[in-house]
């Protein structure tokens, strides 16, 4: 056997592969590479002694702020109102709302982990070990969901909304406050609790309109994502490495892997193409958010400059929870040059008015590219004139018209990002809802 590959004859492997083969058992709804039915009840269990639930007033206090705050937008923003229904998650709320959603951030990841794991058998040991020989693969899912829930819990306990990192993470239409994280960090921060409410409540809100009112959007963030994982590799011998270190008689092992050094970035032209893509376009959403949140609020709120300075620095940085996703995704979900994203989107108001700003949502080869985030003064002064562009050159192309010696986020030339999925890239791009 390699070097780092657990003997199977040793009582204690044998313990614990038939302690894996129980939980493989138990799990009868478990498919695909991460055991969610393991992450999930492991988030469960670390948040439910913290999470204080949410009662009437800060229900009511939550539904009165989004709708507030979407009324406050209206006359920002040429997207209406992205929302169909208020929320207020308790801490478990938010990890049952948003599980689907991470399910399809992490299983692209998580597959080249497992399949890694099963490829540590050797293939004159297969016949030997016979069905014993898969539970490694299952073994790699155990240990990637036991990440993933400590994660979930985690990040459950820091995120204020349901759109914060700038992925819609809950159900479609749904705008959602977590009232126990935002009064946390408003205690913390010395903030009022009515101006805090309200300035996430705008975020959500606005974060709403763009991801259910721009027809690609959705399908091109999660494509980029993906296509950025697909270009991670995995290190055998960093694997060996991190199975030599579980004790089968403690679980809580799994939980203090570093797969930080399992997983590496391939760092291939794809791969850096994707990843540029993706914090552009993260910028981009994050950018405009900021902007017609600022416009929306003027002087209605005396915390903005407060609040804004404090959001900018809380994106920045990151919360441990987010650090642990960064490695379980495989990139950062953080916008970089989120002060330049805003500065373009406000200088592109000044020169096109509010029109011609949200125009550039109607297509991705209309955004800003990299260049123009290093350089918002010099990109505004050197735009042609929105009102100018014949949009129907788009229609018809599902918001996936190729770009000219390029391609769309999975880099094969069709603009594609991840083959129409939730199938809201299939509208025509020029076509608005409501």
């Amino acid at each position: 056997m390699p070097g780092g590959m657990p003997d199977p004859n040793d009582p204690k492997v044998k313990q614990m592969l038939a302690q894996l083969q129980q939980m493989m058992a138990a799990s009868t709804s478990q498919s695909g590479p991460v055991n969610w039915d393991m992450a999930r009840q492991l988030a469960d269990n670390a948040t439910r002694a913290e999470d204080p639930g949410v009662d009437g007033v800060a229900r009511t206090k939550t539904t009165e702020a989004l709708r507030l705050a979407d009324l406050w937008l209206e006359p920002v923003t040429t997207l209406p109102s992205g929302i169909s229904s208020t929320a207020a998650w308790s801490r478990m709320d938010w990890i049952a709302n948003t599980v689907d959603t991470w399910k399809r951030l992490c299983d692209p990841v998580a597959s080249k982990m497992v399949a890694s794991m099963g490829d540590l058998v050797p293939d004159d040991m297969r016949a030997m070990l016979g069905p014993m020989a898969d539970l490694m693969k299952g073994l790699g899912s155990v240990m990637f969901g036991t990440q993933l829930g400590q994660a979930l819990a985690g990040l459950a306990t820091e995120v204020q909304t349901s759109t914060e990192i700038g992925l819609p993470l809950g159900p479609a239409g749904t705008a959602a406050i977590i009232p126990a994280n935002l009064a946390a960090y408003g205690e913390g921060h010395e903030l009022p609790d009515d101006e805090l409410r309200l300035y996430m409540a705008m975020r959500e809100a606005a974060h709403h309109r763009l991801y259910e009112h721009v027809p690609w959007l959705r399908a091109y963030v999660f494509g980029t994502v993906e296509a950025y994982a697909s270009g991670i590799h995995i290190d055998p011998a960093a694997v060996e490495e991190a199975v030599g270190e579980i004790d089968p008689s403690r679980p809580e092992t799994m939980q203090g892997l570093d797969l930080s050094e399992v997983l590496k970035p391939t760092d291939t032209p794809a791969q850096k193409a994707a990843l540029t893509r993706l914090e552009t376009v993260l910028a981009l959403i994050a950018g405009w958010v900021t902007h017609v949140v600022e416009s929306a609020a003027g002087d209605r709120l005396p915390s903005l400059p407060q609040l804004g300075e404090l959001f900018q620095r809380r994106r920045a940085a990151g919360g441990p929870a987010e650090q642990t996703f960064a490695t379980l995704v495989g990139l950062e979900l953080r916008p970089k040059r989120l002060r330049e994203a805003t500065l373009l989107w406000r200088r592109l108001t000044e020169e096109r008015g509010v029109e011609g700003r949200d125009a550039i949502w109607e297509h991705p080869d209309l955004l800003p590219d990299a260049e123009a985030l290093a350089d918002p003064e010099g990109y505004v002064s050197g735009q042609f004139d929105l009102g100018d562009i014949d949009m129907s050159f788009f229609e018809g192309t599902g918001g996936d018209a190729p770009r000219e010696g390029g391609g769309g986020a999975d880099g094969d030339g069709d603009g594609d990002a991840d083959g129409g999925a939730e199938g809201d890239a299939g509208e025509g791009p020029g076509k608005k809802d409501g």
